[in-house]
Parts: structure tokens; C-alpha cells; sequence
């Protein structure tokens, strides 16, 4: 929930801020900062809550820390490639990539009941994925709508 009210905070600021300063939201622009601004608050979550983020890794899936680590610095780069034109659309293919690669561990870790901030198996479980698999498609069609199509 934090991460879509980043998004759309983030939107609505830059929009408004674009719009006083000159006269046009740039919505695409707009959407591409707000998309950035929750990458790095998303980034630093890999970060402070690593214990638990390694907890939604299915066993199967080896170096679990280091995967956190490096799935954390992928959206430190994606929130600044997003920016750069020349690589906004590259940017925008390897983070819907990402976004449908990690599917599956948010999946796991609802089935676990992972709590990713308290590093235990008390999380919300299977009724979260009725919000985090709507909020992937969103993050999805965002990331195509403001990086690759306009």
C-alpha cells in the first residue's frame, strides 16, 4: 500500500509543480518522477528490511541476500534511467521484466505469510494478493504508459 501511495503522491506533486511552473502537467514526465521517487522508496526497503525481503525467496533460489541486495540497487539504477531520455525505454522494458519476475516471490511470500518488515510469517497472506497482483499490473501499464509509449 505505502508503495502506490508514494506513486501517487509523487505524481500529484510533480504534475502540480510542473503545471505552476510551466503551464502543463507533462503527465508522461510526471509520471516517470513519481514512478522514480517510489523505485528509491521501494530500493531502500532491500535494504532496511533485508532479513525479511529474503524470506518471500522460495528455497529453490540460491544467494537470497545477495539477490536482495542486487534486486534493491536494479531500482536505485531503474528510478535513474527512467530519467535519462536515452535510456527511458530501455529502462521501461527491463523494469516490466522485473516487475513480472517478481510476481512469483510476492506470491510466495502471501502463501508463507511473510512479514518482510518484521522478518516473521505473520504477514497479511493470500488475501494481500488481491492488492499486490492489481498493484503489479498497475506498476506495469504505468511504467509502459510513461516510459515507452509517450
Amino acid at each position: 500500500m505505502k508503495p502506490l501511495v508514494v506513486l501517487l503522491v509523487a505524481f500529484l506533486l510533480s504534475a502540480s509543480i510542473f503545471k505552476i511552473t510551466s503551464n502543463d502537467y507533462k503527465f508522461a514526465l510526471s509520471a516517470r518522477i513519481a514512478m522514480s521517487v517510489m523505485l528509491l522508496f521501494t530500493a531502500v526497503g532491500h535494504f532496511k528490511f533485508a532479513k525479511g525481503m529474503i524470506l518471500m525467496i522460495p528455497d529453490i533460489i540460491p544467494y537470497k541476500k545477495e539477490m536482495v541486495f542486487l534486486t534493491g540497487l536494479f531500482e536505485i539504477a531503474a528510478a535513474i534511467g527512467l530519467l535519462i531520455p536515452v535510456t527511458r525505454v530501455w529502462t521501461g522494458y527491463l523494469l516490466i521484466a522485473f516487475f513480472i519476475l517478481i510476481l512469483p516471490a510476492n506470491i510466495f511470500s502471501a502463501i508463507k505469510q511473510v512479514d518482510y518488515q518484521n522478518g516473521t510469517f505473520n504477514g497479511p497472506g493470500l488475501g494481500y494478493l488481491w492488492f499486490r497482483i492489481p498493484l503489479q499490473l498497475l506498476f506495469i501499464a504505468w511504467t509502459f504508459l510513461s516510459a515507452i509509449k509517450f
